[in-house]
């Protein structure tokens, strides 16, 4: 049994454990509100960009001169993932949930002889996936210096996506991430961004309203997919941004309240034992009394 000095000892460093987790908390509570702002209002940009292309990629349908952005390569053999996480962990299932649905994806396609590249944006999800699919990395960003995320940060990415697309390294890219949903609610999510898939038109929408470009289509297309890929990227990582700060909100609040229950099954203990050394010894000075 432990003596009274070492469950002191422990009862003090549960607490200072608590005392952390509970700031932790409190840091995390005041960053997520900005992020949560930044990743609702780079929805409805990625929303309408993604409208604005798919009524002008409806009217280049078949258009041999389409951009491969769109038509893709003809192929279906090589899939690059890309995988977006955070830099930090102690935030709950956030990080590993992301790896899983990405390394369930790489799995599936692999069992298809499908060959997989993986290009990790992020610290954690990089540390991850290299135990299992080391020689499928093909690339590692980390975004640990950046205090605060840019479109920037995000075209930088892009572009080097696309230098790879087009020195034909592969032929379909995928983009994973977490949607912030809630506090208690982070939604892993797979997108495919190229070639990039154009949604058909609801049954019910009624006639499509004929639009006249200038310049041609392909031509728009060719200048706005680029871009496109930047701002779903952007968008992706604004989202883990707000679903980083949800979740370890909620880690760290489900820790202190560990700490709590902790610290008051240690007292509890430690007054027990208290009690019955005091007890063994008066026992003892009584029968010593008694005794003489």
């Amino acid at each position: 049994m432990a003596s009274l000095k070492d469950m002191r000892v422990r009862i003090a460093s549960t607490k200072a454990t608590q005392k952390i987790t509970k700031a932790m908390q409190m840091v995390a509570a005041s960053k997520l509100r900005r992020a949560q702002t930044a990743a609702e209002a780079a929805r409805p940009y990625a929303e309408k960009m993604d409208a604005v292309i798919s009524n002008i990629a409806s009217a280049a349908a078949g258009s041999p001169g389409a951009p491969a952005l769109l038509a893709g390569t003809g192929r279906d053999q090589v899939h690059l993932l890309l995988v977006c996480t955070g830099e930090r962990g102690l935030s709950g299932a956030f990080n590993s949930a992301i790896v899983r649905l990405a390394r369930e994806r790489a799995l599936s396609l692999m069992n298809q002889g499908k060959e997989v590249k993986i290009f990790c944006v992020g610290r954690k999800g990089y540390e991850q996936l290299r135990r299992t699919f080391e020689k499928q990395i093909v690339e590692n960003i980390e975004l640990r210096s950046v205090r605060q995320l840019g479109f920037v940060n995000a075209e930088d990415i892009a572009k080097r996506v696309l230098a790879r697309f087009e020195a034909g390294e592969f032929d379909v890219c995928t983009l994973f991430y977490s949607r912030f949903k809630s506090v208690i609610a982070q939604i892993p999510t797979a997108q495919q961004v190229i070639p990039l898939v154009v949604e058909a038109p609801a049954a019910n929408a009624g006639p499509a309203t004929s639009y006249e470009y200038e310049p041609e289509e392909d031509e728009i297309l060719t200048r706005l997919l680029p871009r496109n890929l930047a701002v779903q990227i952007f968008r992706a990582l604004l989202e883990n941004n707000a679903s980083f700060y949800g979740a370890q909100m909620s880690a760290m609040d489900n820790a202190t309240r560990n700490a709590g229950d902790m610290i008051r099954k240690q007292t509890l203990i430690y007054n027990r034992t208290r009690q019955a050394m005091i007890t063994k010894e008066l026992i003892e000075i009584i029968s010593g009394a008694e005794a003489m």
